[in-house]
Protein backbone atom coordinates (compact mmCIF):
# COMPACT_ATOMS: atom_id res chain seq x y z
CA UNK A 1 0.00 0.00 0.00
CA UNK A 2 1.75 2.88 -1.16
CA UNK A 3 0.59 6.85 -0.07
CA UNK A 4 -0.40 8.43 -3.57
CA UNK A 5 -0.90 12.56 -1.47
CA UNK A 6 -1.37 14.42 1.67
CA UNK A 7 -4.22 16.48 2.46
CA UNK A 8 -4.76 19.12 4.97
CA UNK A 9 -7.55 21.66 5.27
CA UNK A 10 -8.89 23.99 8.15
CA UNK A 11 -11.40 22.77 9.83
CA UNK A 12 -13.48 25.27 12.79
CA UNK A 13 -12.78 26.62 15.06
CA UNK A 14 -9.27 26.61 14.99
CA UNK A 15 -7.75 22.60 13.63
CA UNK A 16 -6.03 21.56 10.91
CA UNK A 17 -7.26 17.75 9.70
CA UNK A 18 -5.46 15.32 7.67
CA UNK A 19 -6.13 12.88 4.81
CA UNK A 20 -3.16 10.66 3.63
CA UNK A 21 -4.76 8.96 0.40
CA UNK A 22 -2.70 5.81 -1.15
CA UNK A 23 -2.95 3.42 -4.03
CA UNK A 24 -5.67 0.88 -3.04
CA UNK A 25 -7.98 3.49 -2.32
CA UNK A 26 -7.95 3.66 1.57
CA UNK A 27 -7.92 6.89 3.13
CA UNK A 28 -5.88 7.49 6.52
CA UNK A 29 -6.75 10.16 9.06
CA UNK A 30 -4.53 12.82 11.28
CA UNK A 31 -4.61 15.93 13.27
CA UNK A 32 -1.70 17.47 12.62
CA UNK A 33 -1.82 21.26 14.41
CA UNK A 34 -0.82 23.38 16.64
CA UNK A 35 -2.91 26.16 18.06
CA UNK A 36 -2.99 29.70 16.65
CA UNK A 37 -0.40 27.86 14.24
CA UNK A 38 -2.39 25.67 11.69
CA UNK A 39 -1.29 27.28 8.30
CA UNK A 40 2.46 26.46 9.59
CA UNK A 41 1.96 23.19 10.24
CA UNK A 42 -0.17 22.32 6.92
CA UNK A 43 3.12 23.89 5.18
CA UNK A 44 5.55 21.29 7.40
CA UNK A 45 3.04 18.73 6.40
CA UNK A 46 3.67 19.96 2.55
CA UNK A 47 7.70 19.65 3.39
CA UNK A 48 6.74 16.13 4.15
CA UNK A 49 4.83 14.81 1.45
CA UNK A 50 7.92 14.32 -1.14
CA UNK A 51 9.79 11.95 1.48
CA UNK A 52 6.03 9.88 1.93
CA UNK A 53 4.74 9.97 -1.57
CA UNK A 54 5.10 5.60 -3.08
CA UNK A 55 6.54 4.70 0.53
CA UNK A 56 4.43 1.93 2.35
CA UNK A 57 2.46 3.33 4.52
CA UNK A 58 2.73 0.03 7.23
CA UNK A 59 6.23 1.09 8.25
CA UNK A 60 5.26 3.84 10.42
CA UNK A 61 8.25 3.94 12.51
CA UNK A 62 10.65 3.08 9.77
CA UNK A 63 9.19 6.61 8.49
CA UNK A 64 8.62 8.03 11.67
CA UNK A 65 12.73 7.71 12.18
CA UNK A 66 13.38 8.71 9.25
CA UNK A 67 11.39 12.25 9.14
CA UNK A 68 13.08 13.14 12.72
CA UNK A 69 16.68 12.34 11.71
CA UNK A 70 16.98 13.36 8.05
CA UNK A 71 15.26 16.82 9.42
CA UNK A 72 18.71 17.80 11.32
CA UNK A 73 16.76 19.90 13.27
CA UNK A 74 15.03 18.02 15.15
CA UNK A 75 11.72 18.30 17.79
CA UNK A 76 10.16 21.81 18.53
CA UNK A 77 5.84 22.34 18.13
CA UNK A 78 5.57 23.08 14.43
CA UNK A 79 7.47 20.00 12.85
CA UNK A 80 6.87 17.12 15.61
CA UNK A 81 3.26 18.35 15.31
CA UNK A 82 3.39 18.01 11.57
CA UNK A 83 5.05 14.72 12.22
CA UNK A 84 2.01 13.29 14.63
CA UNK A 85 -0.51 14.09 12.28
CA UNK A 86 1.21 12.29 9.16
CA UNK A 87 2.31 9.48 12.25
CA UNK A 88 -1.61 9.55 12.67
CA UNK A 89 -2.69 8.63 9.23
CA UNK A 90 -0.29 6.23 9.05
CA UNK A 91 -1.39 3.78 12.13
CA UNK A 92 -4.97 4.42 10.49
CA UNK A 93 -4.09 3.18 7.25
CA UNK A 94 -2.53 0.03 8.82
CA UNK A 95 -5.17 -0.87 10.98
CA UNK A 96 -7.78 -0.28 8.06
CA UNK A 97 -6.02 -2.44 6.10
CA UNK A 98 -5.37 -5.52 8.88
CA UNK A 99 -9.11 -4.76 9.73
CA UNK A 100 -8.45 -4.00 13.28
CA UNK A 101 -8.05 -0.84 15.82
CA UNK A 102 -4.64 0.58 16.01
CA UNK A 103 -4.51 -0.53 19.67
CA UNK A 104 -4.55 -4.21 18.79
CA UNK A 105 -1.19 -3.35 16.91
CA UNK A 106 0.62 -2.23 20.28
CA UNK A 107 -0.43 -5.38 22.09
CA UNK A 108 -3.90 -5.30 22.83
CA UNK A 109 -5.98 -3.33 24.97
CA UNK A 110 -5.66 -3.37 29.03
CA UNK A 111 -9.08 -1.63 29.62
CA UNK A 112 -12.51 -1.80 28.36
CA UNK A 113 -13.28 1.60 28.63
CA UNK A 114 -11.69 5.29 28.43
CA UNK A 115 -12.35 7.90 31.16
CA UNK A 116 -13.24 10.92 30.18
CA UNK A 117 -12.83 14.12 31.98
CA UNK A 118 -15.48 17.61 31.78
CA UNK A 119 -14.82 21.15 32.12
CA UNK A 120 -15.97 23.25 34.82
CA UNK A 121 -16.20 27.01 34.45
CA UNK A 122 -17.60 30.19 36.71
CA UNK A 123 -15.99 32.97 37.37
CA UNK A 124 -18.40 33.25 41.05
CA UNK A 125 -18.61 30.29 43.79
CA UNK A 126 -22.05 30.30 43.00
CA UNK A 127 -21.32 30.10 39.28
CA UNK A 128 -18.61 27.19 39.63
CA UNK A 129 -20.85 24.95 41.82
CA UNK A 130 -23.84 25.04 39.45
CA UNK A 131 -21.38 24.48 36.78
CA UNK A 132 -20.18 21.35 38.50
CA UNK A 133 -23.30 19.61 39.50
CA UNK A 134 -24.74 20.19 36.00
CA UNK A 135 -21.12 18.19 34.80
CA UNK A 136 -21.87 15.64 37.64
CA UNK A 137 -25.16 15.13 36.13
CA UNK A 138 -24.32 14.37 32.68
CA UNK A 139 -22.36 11.35 33.78
CA UNK A 140 -19.38 12.94 34.08
CA UNK A 141 -16.99 11.33 37.36
CA UNK A 142 -13.70 13.73 36.67
CA UNK A 143 -13.41 17.69 36.00
CA UNK A 144 -10.93 20.05 35.37
CA UNK A 145 -11.25 23.82 35.74
CA UNK A 146 -8.51 27.01 35.59
CA UNK A 147 -8.12 28.77 38.65
CA UNK A 148 -10.54 31.79 37.29
CA UNK A 149 -10.22 35.30 38.75
CA UNK A 150 -11.39 38.59 37.41
CA UNK A 151 -7.48 38.52 36.51
CA UNK A 152 -4.33 37.26 35.63
CA UNK A 153 -2.93 36.47 38.56
CA UNK A 154 0.23 38.77 39.91
CA UNK A 155 3.75 37.63 40.69
CA UNK A 156 3.14 37.77 44.13
CA UNK A 157 -0.23 37.36 45.41
CA UNK A 158 -2.69 38.70 47.36
CA UNK A 159 -4.69 36.70 50.25
CA UNK A 160 -8.14 37.86 48.74
CA UNK A 161 -6.73 36.30 45.12
CA UNK A 162 -5.97 33.32 46.69
CA UNK A 163 -9.08 32.74 48.75
CA UNK A 164 -11.18 33.60 46.35
CA UNK A 165 -9.53 30.59 43.96
CA UNK A 166 -9.77 28.47 47.15
CA UNK A 167 -13.51 29.43 47.68
CA UNK A 168 -14.52 28.51 43.68
CA UNK A 169 -12.59 24.93 43.92
CA UNK A 170 -14.28 24.01 47.08
CA UNK A 171 -18.04 25.07 45.76
CA UNK A 172 -16.96 23.13 42.67
CA UNK A 173 -16.56 19.88 45.00
CA UNK A 174 -19.67 21.07 47.14
CA UNK A 175 -21.16 20.62 43.88
CA UNK A 176 -19.52 17.51 42.37
CA UNK A 177 -19.56 15.90 45.31
CA UNK A 178 -16.14 14.16 46.97
CA UNK A 179 -16.78 11.17 44.21
CA UNK A 180 -16.16 13.23 41.58
CA UNK A 181 -12.38 14.03 40.71
CA UNK A 182 -11.58 17.60 40.15
CA UNK A 183 -7.95 18.81 38.59
CA UNK A 184 -7.33 22.44 38.04
CA UNK A 185 -5.02 24.04 35.46
CA UNK A 186 -2.91 27.00 36.14
CA UNK A 187 -2.09 26.77 32.18
CA UNK A 188 1.50 27.48 33.03
CA UNK A 189 0.82 30.85 33.66
CA UNK A 190 1.27 31.47 37.34
CA UNK A 191 4.75 32.95 38.74
CA UNK A 192 6.47 30.00 41.53
CA UNK A 193 5.86 32.72 44.21
CA UNK A 194 2.23 32.53 43.96
CA UNK A 195 1.39 29.18 42.20
CA UNK A 196 2.97 27.73 45.94
CA UNK A 197 0.49 30.22 47.97
CA UNK A 198 -2.67 28.77 45.59
CA UNK A 199 -1.20 25.19 45.97
CA UNK A 200 -1.02 25.14 49.85
CA UNK A 201 -4.85 26.85 49.88
CA UNK A 202 -5.98 24.06 47.38
CA UNK A 203 -4.61 21.19 49.06
CA UNK A 204 -7.79 20.68 51.67
CA UNK A 205 -9.82 19.70 48.82
CA UNK A 206 -7.71 17.41 47.02
CA UNK A 207 -7.34 18.35 43.73
CA UNK A 208 -6.80 15.29 41.21
CA UNK A 209 -4.28 16.81 40.36
CA UNK A 210 -2.10 20.31 39.48
CA UNK A 211 -1.25 21.22 35.88
CA UNK A 212 1.46 23.29 34.62
CA UNK A 213 1.34 25.22 38.31
CA UNK A 214 4.46 27.23 36.32
CA UNK A 215 6.12 27.03 32.76
CA UNK A 216 7.08 23.94 32.27
CA UNK A 217 10.40 24.78 30.46
CA UNK A 218 11.43 25.40 34.32
CA UNK A 219 11.78 21.58 35.75
CA UNK A 220 13.67 22.56 38.84
CA UNK A 221 10.77 25.03 39.57
CA UNK A 222 8.68 22.04 38.99
CA UNK A 223 10.32 19.90 40.92
CA UNK A 224 10.59 21.92 44.11
CA UNK A 225 6.73 22.60 43.42
CA UNK A 226 6.18 19.03 43.43
CA UNK A 227 8.27 18.08 46.86
CA UNK A 228 6.48 20.45 48.88
CA UNK A 229 2.72 19.17 48.12
CA UNK A 230 1.35 15.96 48.62
CA UNK A 231 -1.24 16.92 45.44
CA UNK A 232 -0.03 15.21 41.91
CA UNK A 233 1.91 17.84 39.52
CA UNK A 234 0.85 17.54 36.00
CA UNK A 235 2.97 18.50 32.90
CA UNK A 236 3.59 17.74 29.32
CA UNK A 237 1.42 19.61 26.77
CA UNK A 238 4.05 21.53 25.56
CA UNK A 239 7.00 18.77 25.42
CA UNK A 240 7.52 17.16 22.59
CA UNK A 241 8.80 13.16 22.18
CA UNK A 242 10.28 10.79 24.28
CA UNK A 243 13.34 13.25 25.24
CA UNK A 244 11.14 16.51 26.16
CA UNK A 245 10.16 14.15 28.67
CA UNK A 246 13.05 12.62 30.14
CA UNK A 247 13.89 15.61 32.27
CA UNK A 248 10.61 15.66 33.92
CA UNK A 249 10.56 12.15 34.91
CA UNK A 250 14.30 12.20 36.57
CA UNK A 251 13.88 15.37 38.28
CA UNK A 252 10.90 13.81 39.54
CA UNK A 253 9.08 17.05 38.59
CA UNK A 254 5.56 15.59 37.73
CA UNK A 255 3.76 12.44 38.51
CA UNK A 256 0.99 13.02 35.75
CA UNK A 257 2.33 13.24 32.58
CA UNK A 258 0.32 14.87 29.95
CA UNK A 259 1.84 14.46 26.40
CA UNK A 260 -0.50 15.74 23.57
CA UNK A 261 -0.77 13.00 20.58
CA UNK A 262 -0.69 15.88 17.65
CA UNK A 263 2.15 17.40 19.55
CA UNK A 264 4.53 14.46 21.27
CA UNK A 265 5.51 12.74 18.02
CA UNK A 266 2.27 10.35 17.39
CA UNK A 267 0.73 7.22 18.38
CA UNK A 268 3.59 5.16 18.52
CA UNK A 269 5.93 8.07 20.76
CA UNK A 270 3.01 8.87 23.47
CA UNK A 271 3.14 4.46 23.78
CA UNK A 272 6.90 5.27 24.41
CA UNK A 273 6.40 7.93 26.69
CA UNK A 274 3.97 6.14 28.68
CA UNK A 275 6.29 3.20 29.16
CA UNK A 276 9.07 5.73 30.38
CA UNK A 277 6.41 7.29 32.60
CA UNK A 278 5.67 3.43 34.51
CA UNK A 279 9.36 2.97 35.68
CA UNK A 280 8.72 6.13 37.53
CA UNK A 281 5.56 5.04 38.61
CA UNK A 282 3.78 8.13 36.51
CA UNK A 283 0.71 8.26 35.34
CA UNK A 284 -0.55 9.28 31.46
CA UNK A 285 -3.48 11.51 31.07
CA UNK A 286 -3.01 12.95 27.31
CA UNK A 287 -3.92 16.14 26.72
CA UNK A 288 -6.40 16.87 23.98
CA UNK A 289 -7.81 20.16 23.09
CA UNK A 290 -8.22 19.31 19.65
CA UNK A 291 -10.53 18.02 17.39
CA UNK A 292 -12.18 14.32 16.88
CA UNK A 293 -9.36 13.12 14.48
CA UNK A 294 -6.99 14.12 17.78
CA UNK A 295 -9.21 12.36 20.39
CA UNK A 296 -9.63 9.00 18.49
CA UNK A 297 -6.08 8.84 18.15
CA UNK A 298 -5.75 9.67 22.26
CA UNK A 299 -8.16 6.65 22.69
CA UNK A 300 -5.62 4.18 20.70
CA UNK A 301 -3.16 4.85 23.22
CA UNK A 302 -5.39 4.90 26.08
CA UNK A 303 -5.97 1.57 25.40
CA UNK A 304 -2.65 0.25 25.53
CA UNK A 305 -0.84 1.85 28.30
CA UNK A 306 -1.30 0.35 32.07
CA UNK A 307 -0.80 3.73 33.36
CA UNK A 308 -3.42 5.77 31.79
CA UNK A 309 -5.40 8.38 34.50
CA UNK A 310 -7.80 10.00 32.49
CA UNK A 311 -8.36 11.51 28.86
CA UNK A 312 -9.27 15.00 27.74
CA UNK A 313 -11.86 15.80 25.56
CA UNK A 314 -13.54 19.27 24.31
CA UNK A 315 -15.52 17.41 21.29
CA UNK A 316 -17.26 14.44 20.98
CA UNK A 317 -17.18 14.50 16.91
CA UNK A 318 -21.17 15.70 17.00
CA UNK A 319 -21.13 17.59 13.66
CA UNK A 320 -17.72 16.33 12.38
CA UNK A 321 -17.91 11.96 12.33
CA UNK A 322 -20.63 10.31 10.80
CA UNK A 323 -20.14 8.48 14.27
CA UNK A 324 -19.66 10.48 17.08
CA UNK A 325 -18.24 9.38 20.24
CA UNK A 326 -20.82 8.04 22.96
CA UNK A 327 -20.37 9.16 26.40
CA UNK A 328 -21.65 6.68 28.68
CA UNK A 329 -21.45 6.96 32.83
CA UNK A 330 -18.24 9.02 32.16
CA UNK A 331 -16.63 6.99 30.25
CA UNK A 332 -15.95 6.07 26.45
CA UNK A 333 -16.70 2.65 25.31
CA UNK A 334 -13.52 1.18 23.60
CA UNK A 335 -13.14 1.59 19.89
CA UNK A 336 -13.84 -1.50 17.72
CA UNK A 337 -13.98 -0.07 14.30
CA UNK A 338 -10.22 -0.66 12.53
CA UNK A 339 -7.69 2.18 12.08
CA UNK A 340 -8.37 4.93 14.44
CA UNK A 341 -12.30 3.75 14.43
CA UNK A 342 -13.47 7.34 12.58
CA UNK A 343 -15.04 8.51 9.67
CA UNK A 344 -14.93 12.09 8.90
CA UNK A 345 -18.71 13.89 7.50
CA UNK A 346 -18.40 15.68 4.59
CA UNK A 347 -21.78 16.96 4.56
CA UNK A 348 -21.24 18.04 7.93
CA UNK A 349 -18.04 19.26 7.73
CA UNK A 350 -19.05 21.74 4.39
CA UNK A 351 -19.65 24.83 6.64
CA UNK A 352 -16.85 24.25 8.84
CA UNK A 353 -14.45 24.50 6.83
CA UNK A 354 -11.49 27.40 7.14
CA UNK A 355 -10.65 29.45 9.75
CA UNK A 356 -8.50 32.27 10.90
CA UNK A 357 -8.30 31.48 14.94
CA UNK A 358 -5.35 32.78 16.62
CA UNK A 359 -3.66 32.70 20.01
CA UNK A 360 -5.26 35.18 22.60
CA UNK A 361 -3.78 38.41 23.19
CA UNK A 362 -3.20 39.20 26.99
CA UNK A 363 -1.87 42.01 29.15
CA UNK A 364 -2.01 42.70 32.32
CA UNK A 365 -4.68 45.18 33.64
CA UNK A 366 -2.32 46.35 36.25
CA UNK A 367 0.50 47.71 34.11
CA UNK A 368 -0.45 46.67 30.62
CA UNK A 369 2.55 44.11 30.27
CA UNK A 370 2.04 40.66 27.99
CA UNK A 371 1.13 37.61 30.03
CA UNK A 372 0.96 34.56 29.40
CA UNK A 373 -2.88 32.52 28.58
Amino acid sequence: MRITKLETFLVKPRWLFLRMHTDEGLVGLGEPILEGRALTVAQAVAELEPYLIGKDSTQVVHHWQAMYKHAFYRGGPILTSALSGVEQAMWDLTGKSLGIPVYKLMGGPLRNRIKVYGRCEGDTPEEAERSAREQAAKGFVALKTGIGGPRPARVVESPAFVENVAERFAAMRAGAGKEVDIAIDFHGAVSPQTSALLIKALEPFQPLFIEEPVQCQNVDVLADLARRTHVPIATGERLYTKWGFREVLEKRAASILQPDISHCGGIFEGRLIAGMAETYYAAIAPHCPLGPVALAACLQVDAAIPNFLAQEHVTLGEGYLKVPFQLVDGYLPLPEVPGLGIELDDDALADKIGHAWRNPERYHPDDGTAVDW
